[in-house]
């Protein structure tokens, strides 16, 4: 008899990713914490202004988060019980250490999760909207650093990539299927 070793689940969806229900989801935020565009304009507007405050209180103890660190917070009015922001790089031709900033960004955010007993979190595209991260590479990099980090933790069982436009959802099922 052979036992099942793959211990979770990575689902690929396309949507909005502040109508997931899991236990985190995923902030693609900036440095200041404050909101901004994308993905972390849409999760602070429906959250309300418990993630806002939270963010202020962070920044103000620690002067916001460090490209590829994460934070967590309250997920305000958000299914989710956390929101977890974490800052990715800006692409610069991938001569700025931006592939080991951006595994971080994943490897952190789930490190916290881990730390906040999350068995279910889901994670946007990092850094592949204004920051201009090429999709196929940050694609490659978020399921490597899922994996591995899974891999070697049973806590967290499902995973979800919420995809905003069909090109990254295609990019992301096209690197799954590998």
């Amino acid at each position: 008899m052979e036992l099942n070793k793959i211990k979770y689940k990575i689902k690929i969806v396309k949507g909005d990713i502040t109508k997931i229900e899991a236990d985190a989801i995923v902030n693609d935020a900036n440095s200041s914490l404050l909101g901004g565009s994308g993905v972390d304009g849409t999760i602070h507007k429906a959250g309300g202004i418990e993630i806002l405050n939270e963010c202020i209180k962070i920044r103000n103890k620690q002067g916001g988060c460090k490209t590829g660190e994460a934070v967590i917070t309250t997920a305000g009015k958000l299914k989710a019980k956390y929101v977890i922001h974490t800052v990715g790089p800006i692409w610069e031709g991938g001569l700025y250490r931006e592939a080991e900033l951006l595994g971080n960004s994943y490897k952190n955010s789930l490190k916290l999760a881990l730390e906040h007993n999350v068995t279910s979190i889901a994670f946007p595209s990092i850094s592949t909207g204004v920051y201009g991260f090429p999709k196929m590479e940050a694609t490659e990099i978020a399921l490597t650093e899922v994996v591995k980090f899974l891999d070697n933790n049973n806590t967290i069982t499902d995973v979800y990539f919420v995809c905003f436009d069909d090109e990254t959802y295609k990019i992301f099922i096209q690197i799954l299927k590998k």
